[in-house]
């Protein structure tokens, strides 16, 4: 059986199948969840079957494709409702998140004015009592995760999260149950070995989750509601709105969604997205390419809409730039523009560096909700050929004032044309192109690529839709070029990966495998010549909290501070976010030497730029 074929379990149901089991049966529930994914199981509308074994079956009921009672998850074996069995499918099914609209869904029917769609959501001053304590469950959730570490925060650990998440949930902290619904989902994928896993994620969720609950008790007015978050996302009036076309990517999602995304600009500069995203993969992505944007009246498809023009009246938006489709919006055809024509060209114009620090504020980690902005960036560029990379090849070219870009495929499905167009790409040295871009924060300048001109100068190509052909470039005969070795970056000698990996090996081994590393007094004394006093101070706090054992007058060992460490390793967290960000953003300045204000006392001159030490701290 694959997790794939469970439908979603609201987490309420989930949390308490197992906070009804007996202490006897909790401890044997992660080996129950793990025998069940072993059974075979069939689907039958909306009602799934597991052969829990020869005489038994197990069965979840998932009305409108979610599993939200306790009672629509049944089983007929002997100890049924009091059997493991239950738990132990809750457990193995995806969570579900109901309160959170799904991704690129157009607006309601009839659009609601901003915050109509959380009822009683009056502006409060500071927090209540109730979401306080809803904040702190969140975080003693999570400061327990840290101390169990993957391999420890089994089905039971997990159920507290899902818990004190739907506690946050009904006391209005959307944000912050958001938060940890996700850590709970990168849980299951690391304890069950999935490919797509990444350490760095569970630390960011878990980073996000720690940090949202400790700021409900001391945030107020506007920082609280960002705090808090929104169920939903609000679209809001923009009157009439002349758009035209840019670009259209695939999206490709790990949870098993697919489809597409094309974004348009207006005659202000301003981006927006028209999205069709449901379940099916690459195969959906490519089909829904060439299917009728769903926008008013009009019947162009994406593909066309992302090299034509739109007329919309009584447009709708999201704070993130995604158009709405209620019946009130009307669109028509209209006349789109090249990119090398107004009002298009002027995304061309602003200096490399200054998109790229807009682009930062969109893609940073722990970036407010609802903050607008957007992560691409348009730039001329004189390809270089290939340059070799740990995890493969990418592209280099070079963008305006000699900075070197490397440029990555956006997804690696081999559905999708993004890796074939890079290798080809880089048979074509010399070229230039306009492209298109995401940012993706590196201690180098570093984006995924999404669209280019084409190599002949006639019309565009969708990177992620569009093949381009040997014949499409200017020597058809040229192999791949491999690009000269380029100078480091600014941040490639920083000694910050010694605090880095500190707080990602606390992530998979728990805080008691962060306290046996013993004496850090070396490495903390390198990152401190490094020019990082602060880093070295965090890195030499946290393994001392990981470390620090108390015990009572007969010499018996008390618990661990849980909530010390916690705090020391977010404070850490945070702070390498904030550098490596910092870092990202002094790299797409090479040339620039002087500091645009004051360090902070204690920095010394080092690794890390003036400009980024101050933004650090």
């Amino acid at each position: 059986m694959n997790a794939d074929q469970l439908p979603p379990v609201a987490p309420e149901v989930t949390a308490t199948l197992v906070e009804t089991l007996s202490p006897r049966l909790r401890k044997r529930l992660d080996a129950a969840v793990t025998k069940l994914g072993a059974r075979p199981a069939h689907r039958d509308g909306d009602t799934v079957t597991i052969q829990v074994d020869d005489e038994s079956e197990l069965r979840l009921h998932a009305p409108g494709g979610v599993v939200a009672r306790v009672e629509d998850i049944t089983c007929g074996c002997l100890l049924a409702p009091a059997c493991v069995h239950r738990a132990a499918a809750a457990c193995a099914a995806p969570t579900a998140d109901r309160a959170t609209e799904p991704a690129e869904q157009p607006a309601p029917e009839t659009p609601e004015p901003v915050g109509a769609t959380e009822p009683d959501a009056a502006p409060q001053e500071t927090a209540s009592d109730a979401q306080r304590t809803a904040a702190d469950a969140l975080w003693a959730a999570g400061a327990a995760v840290l101390e169990a570490g993957v391999d420890g925060a089994g089905a039971v650990t997990q159920s507290a999260l899902l818990r004190a998440a739907h506690t946050a949930r009904l006391r209005r902290l959307p944000r912050a149950a958001a938060a940890a619904l996700s850590v709970v989902t990168l849980l299951r994928a690391a304890r069950t070995g999935d490919p797509s896993y990444r350490t760095a994620d569970l630390v960011t969720a878990l980073a996000e989750l720690l940090g949202t609950a400790r700021r409900v008790g001391t945030a107020s007015g506007a920082e609280l509601a960002a705090v808090s978050g929104r169920a939903r996302r609000p679209y809001s009036p923009d009157g009439s709105l002349r758009l035209y076309g840019l670009f259209t990517e695939p999206v490709v999602t790990d949870s098993g969604h697919g489809g597409a995304r094309t974004w348009v600009a207006g005659g202000d500069g301003r981006l927006f997205t028209v999205g069709d995203v449901a379940p099916g993969g690459a195969g959906r992505a490519l089909g829904v390419a060439d299917r009728a944007v769903r926008l008013g009246d009009g019947a162009l498809t994406h593909r066309e809409l992302g090299r034509a023009g739109l007329a919309v009246s009584g447009a709708t938006v999201s704070s993130d730039g995604r158009l709405g489709a209620g019946k009130g919006v009307k669109a028509v055809t209209a006349r789109g523009a090249a990119w090398t024509e107004p009002p298009l060209a002027a995304l061309w114009e602003a200096p490399p560096a200054e998109q790229a620090a807009r682009a930062l504020r969109a893609v940073s980690r722990y970036a407010e909700p609802d903050g607008g902005g957007s992560d691409l960036l348009f730039l001329d560029v004189e390809l270089l050929g290939a340059v070799r990379e740990p995890g493969g090849a990418c592209l280099l070219a070079r963008c305006a004032g000699g900075v070197p870009v490397r440029l990555t495929v956006a997804d690696d499905d081999p559905a999708l044309p993004h890796r074939d167009n890079l290798a080809l790409l880089a048979a074509a040295p010399g070229t230039r192109l306009r492209i298109i871009g995401r940012l993706l924060p590196a201690p180098h300048p570093r984006l995924t690529l999404l669209a280019c001109s084409h190599p002949t100068g006639e019309g565009t190509v969708d990177l992620g839709l569009d093949r381009l052909r040997r014949a499409d470039l200017p020597d058809p005969t040229a192999p791949v070029h491999l690009a000269p070795a380029q100078p480091a970056g600014p941040g490639a000698a920083s000694p910050l990966y010694l605090l880095e990996r500190r707080v990602e090996q606390t992530v998979p081994a728990g805080r008691a495998a962060l306290g046996l590393l013993g004496d850090v007094t070396a490495e903390a004394r390198r990152i401190r010549r490094g020019g990082l006093p602060t880093a070295a101070d965090l890195l030499t706090a946290l393994c001392a909290a990981a470390g620090r054992r108390e015990r009572d007058l007969f010499g018996r060992l008390l618990p661990a501070d849980t909530d010390g460490f916690a705090a020391h390793w977010l404070a850490a967290a945070r702070y390498t976010a904030a550098v490596s960000e910092a870092l990202c953003s002094a790299a797409w300045n090479p040339a620039d030497a002087a500091p645009t204000g004051d360090a902070p006392a204690g920095d010394g001159p080092a690794a890390v730029p003036p400009p980024a030490r101050a933004q650090a701290v």
